[in-house]
C-alpha cells in the first residue's frame, strides 16, 4: 500500500486567515484602548484580555502554522516568528519616530511649511546652542572623566581592604544610583540653596556663613554653576563606573599579580601595567556608557536652573524649543543633531561588544 501523504495546504492557509483576522482585532482593541473614553473598568477588563489572552492566542497560532510547514521552512521562519513582536515594537516606537523628526525638521514651526536646513542652521550656529556645545563637552570630560577616574580608583582600593569594608564602601558609593535624576536634584537644590536676608537652610551656605563667609546664590554663578550640577553626574554615576569595574578587577587571576610582586613590581606598576591593560576592554565600556549618558543629560539641569544662567545644555533646549515654544522644526532639528552626535559612541559599544563576543 502506498502511504497517503496528507495536503496541509488549506489548513496552513485557514490559519494564516485567522491569524490576519486576529491581528486586525488586535489592532481595533488598541484603537479603542488608546482613545480612553470607556469606563476605566472596561478599560482595565480589555487590556488584561488583549495583552495576556490575546498574546498567548497569537502565539498558539503562528507555533500551529509553523509546525505545519516543512522541515526546511520552519528552520528558516521559526527565528523571525519569534523575533517579529520585538522587531515591530522597535520599528514603530524607535525607528518611525526617529525617520518622522528627521522629516520635521526640515519644516518650519508649525510643520505647514518647508524650509530646507534652516533650522539646522539655527542649531549650528544660534549662541544659545553653541553655549549648549561648550557645555556638553564640559559635562563628558568633567563629568564622565570624574566619574570614571572615580570608580577605577574606588573600586582598586576597595579590592583591597577588607570585604566587610569593601561591601560597605560598595553600598554607599553605588545608594545614589537607586535615586532618580529628579530626586537627586531636589536633593542638591538643598545643598545649594539661598536665602538672602534669612537663616541659610542650604547646607552650602550653612557652612560657609559658620565659617564666617557670606551666602552665595550658587546656582547663579557662571560658570561655576555648571559645575556644581556636574557634581550631582559624578555623585550619580560614579557608583555605575565603581561596581562594573570592581567586578572586572576582580577577574583579574591572582597569579599574575603574584608574579609582578615576586619580579619586583610596586603596587602602582602593578596598577598600571596589568590591572589597566587587563580591564581595558570594560573600562572602554563603562566610559563611552557614561559618555552617552552625559550628551542626553537633561533632568539635573531642566530641575535645577532650567537651563538658565548659562547651564543650557543640548537635550534641554530641545525641551524648549518643542514643549515651551512649541518650535517643532528647532527641536526636531536639535533632536536630529544629539542623535548624530550619541551615534558614534554607541557604534563603538556595538562593535566592541561584537568583538568581544566572538572572542567567547
Amino acid at each position: 500500500m502506498v502511504a497517503r501523504v496528507e495536503n496541509k495546504t488549506p489548513k496552513i492557509l485557514g490559519l494564516t486567515a485567522v491569524l490576519a483576522v486576529t491581528l486586525v482585532i488586535y489592532y481595533y482593541v488598541f484603537l479603542f484602548l488608546r482613545e480612553g473614553t470607556a469606563n476605566a473598568w472596561i478599560i482595565f477588563a480589555v487590556s488584561l484580555l488583549w495583552g495576556i489572552g490575546g498574546v498567548w492566542f497569537l502565539f498558539v497560532l503562528v507555533t500551529s502554522i509553523i509546525d505545519l510547514c516543512s522541515e526546511k521552512v520552519r528552520q528558516v521562519v521559526m527565528p523571525w516568528a519569534f523575533a517579529a513582536p520585538a522587531l515591530f515594537l522597535v520599528f514603530y516606537y524607535l525607528l518611525l519616530p526617529t525617520f518622522r523628526t528627521i522629516y520635521l525638521s526640515f519644516f518650519n514651526q508649525d510643520s505647514s511649511k518647508f524650509i530646507g536646513f534652516d533650522n539646522f542652521i539655527y542649531a549650528f550656529a544660534s549662541p544659545t546652542m553653541l553655549e549648549s556645545f561648550k557645555n556638553n563637552l564640559i559635562w563628558i570630560i568633567f563629568g564622565g572623566g570624574i566619574s570614571v577616574l572615580l570608580g577605577l580608583l574606588i573600586a582598586a582600593l576597595a579590592d583591597r581592604t577588607h570585604p566587610k569594608f569593601e561591601v560597605l564602601m560598595k553600598t554607599a558609593v553605588f545608594l545614589p544610583m537607586a535615586v532618580s535624576m529628579i530626586a537627586a536634584a531636589v536633593i542638591w537644590k538643598l545643598v545649594y540653596a539661598f536665602a538672602p536676608g534669612t537663616e541659610q537652610v542650604g547646607l552650602l551656605n550653612a557652612v560657609t556663613v559658620t565659617l564666617g563667609g557670606t551666602p552665595v546664590p550658587w546656582l547663579l554663578q557662571k560658570p561655576l554653576n555648571t559645575y556644581l550640577l556636574i557634581v550631582i553626574l559624578i555623585w550619580m554615576q560614579t557608583g555605575f563606573a565603581l561596581v562594573v569595574l570592581s567586578a572586572a578587577i576582580k577577574g583579574i587571576p591572582s597569579e599574575l599579580l603574584e608574579a609582578a610582586r615576586i619580579d619586583g613590581a610596586s603596587e602602582l606598576q602593578s596598577f598600571f601595567k596589568i590591572t589597566i591593560p587587563y580591564i581595558q576592554i570594560t573600562l572602554i565600556s563603562v566610559s563611552t556608557t557614561i559618555v552617552i549618558f552625559t550628551l542626553k543629560v537633561f533632568d539635573i539641569v531642566f530641575s535645577m536652573t532650567g537651563g538658565n544662567f548659562g547651564t543650557q545644555v543640548i537635550a534641554n533646549e530641545q525641551y524648549v524649543q518643542m514643549f515651551r515654544n512649541f518650535d517643532y522644526g528647532r527641536g526636531s532639528a536639535i533632536a536630529v543633531v544629539l542623535l548624530v552626535t550619541v551615534l558614534p559612541v554607541v557604534y563603538y559599544n556595538v562593535r566592541d561588544f561584537g568583538k568581544n563576543a566572538k572572542g567567547f
